[in-house]
């Protein structure tokens, strides 16, 4: 197979941030329809962006082909501002998500904040009868993926989930989807998804937080702590380094892993169920752990090296570090590889003489024209069908992440009920379903 090059998320940033810097440049992925932008000024659903970041900017820029952004929200008040410059100049600022969502104005909101605020927010804004595009990973913790699929169906609300890859990248994941569940590589034996792994950084500093930021107001759920930054801005506690932290996310195992697990699943149609154990084969962290949790806290801690194993009844993912960033299917028939540059593997090159069914991919698509993953979203706040990427294969595709991250920071195999969403016998790998809230930003239905 071809070497794919590798393309950490801070360069897709940075290249999807020159693209979107123009306020008339058209993203890669955009399909003609979306380009298009034919609705009516009043059938335009009105859009508050929560999360202002590089990716919730990018967010809110492809909503924007699809509605009026009203209003910005973000606790780092230059995000904020940068926020409403690229929406128009006319959208309400806030610091504050809960001004967003009590407004009666607003039908959809984007949340694209640090993960450890993402349940919250989109709970709260589906009670306030708001449609929900969330960036993924969903949840900080298994039991959070419960609560969110319960708001779901509770308010019947419109729920898009981030993962991207189910639409963009020239569909080449949905062919490979489509590749699998036609038979075209007999029965699957054996699927990994390499995500790549974590960084590391030195001891880094307590010095205060910046003048535009609410670091109280950031740290949300999360234990309260001091600020700490280096010199490099991308070594801190907050801003995009939160990945590095278990306190804010899941590092590779949540980020990377939250797209190339979802392919596996969806491929497999494992989707509505999960693992029946994870297995660690091997595992780095950069800190001492003790019980499941780091020892010292003045540096990032998310496993930087790992491979793990996924158990199922007819087929084992293993989620690694190392190869090429993507997913390989290894069938009975044949192989293929899939990431967000190629779709390789014999299989694929006899698609020449032997092509799909012609209606594959939309059946694939849940019976849907393939389209932009927004402009799916915005289709269904119309239509009501269920999108894409929907709440519920998306925890369940994240637990098998989640449980993958409790088997590294324990460094022992968790056995899961997948029915019962628990891990059997075993107490103390149980307490990481849920953490302890911080006063005033508990998670409630």
């Amino acid at each position: 197979m071809n070497n794919l090059k590798r393309r950490s998320r801070r360069q897709f940033l940075q290249q999807s941030a020159l693209v979107a810097g123009s306020a008339v440049a058209t993203p890669f992925f955009f399909t003609s329809r979306q380009a298009q932008g034919a609705e009516a000024a009043s059938d335009r659903p009105v859009i508050g962006a929560i999360g202002l970041g590089g990716m919730g900017m990018w967010d809110m820029r492809v909503a924007m082909g699809h509605g009026p952004v009203a209003a910005v929200c973000d606790v780092d008040a230059e995000h904020a501002r940068a926020g409403r410059e690229a929406a128009g100049g006319k959208a309400d600022v806030y610091d504050d998500y809960r001004r967003v969502i009590e407004r009666k104005d607003i039908d959809v909101v984007v949340i694209a904040t640090p993960d450890h605020w993402h349940t919250k927010i989109a709970i709260e804004a589906m009670q306030a009868g708001k449609d929900v595009f969330c960036q993924k990973p969903l949840t900080l913790t298994i039991d959070e993926g419960k609560l969110i699929c319960q708001a779901a169906k509770q308010t019947g609300r419109v729920f898009q989930v981030g993962t991207q890859q189910r639409s963009e990248f020239d569909l080449r994941f949905l062919r490979a989807v489509a590749l699998v569940r036609s038979g075209r590589l007999g029965k699957i034996k054996q699927v990994t998804c390499a995500i790549g792994g974590a960084e590391t950084s030195p001891a880094i500093p307590v010095t205060k937080p910046p003048a535009e930021l609410n670091w109280e107001r950031w740290l949300g759920q999360a234990p309260l702590v001091d600020y700490r930054r280096m010199e490099n801005p991308y070594k801190s506690r907050g801003h995009y380094e939160f990945r590095w932290w278990y306190e804010y996310s899941g590092g590779k195992l949540t980020d990377w892993g939250a797209h190339h697990v979802d392919i596996a699943v969806w491929a497999l149609e494992l989707d509505k169920t999960g693992p029946s154990s994870v297995r660690v084969i091997s595992a780095e962290h950069p800190v001492p752990f003790k019980a499941g949790y780091p020892t010292l806290d003045d540096r990032y801690n998310t496993a930087t090296s790992f491979q793990v194993v996924a158990k199922y009844p007819e087929v084992e993912i293993t989620i690694r570090h190392d190869t090429d960033n993507g997913v390989l299917f290894e069938g009975e028939k044949g192989r293929i590889f899939v990431s967000r540059g190629e779709l390789v593997g014999k299989p694929v090159e006899e698609l020449a003489d032997n092509p799909l069914p012609e209606d594959s991919l939309r059946k694939t698509y849940k019976g849907k024209e393939p389209t932009g993953h927004m402009a799916n979203f915005f289709d269904c706040v119309k239509s009501r069908e269920e999108p894409i990427s929907d709440v519920y294969s998306h925890h369940r595709a994240i637990t098998t992440c989640h449980l993958a991250n409790i088997a590294l920071r324990l460094n022992r195999e968790i056995k899961w009920d997948p029915e019962k969403e628990q891990i059997i016998g075993d107490d103390e790998a149980n307490s990481f379903l849920s953490r302890e809230q911080r006063k005033g930003y508990e998670i409630a239905v």
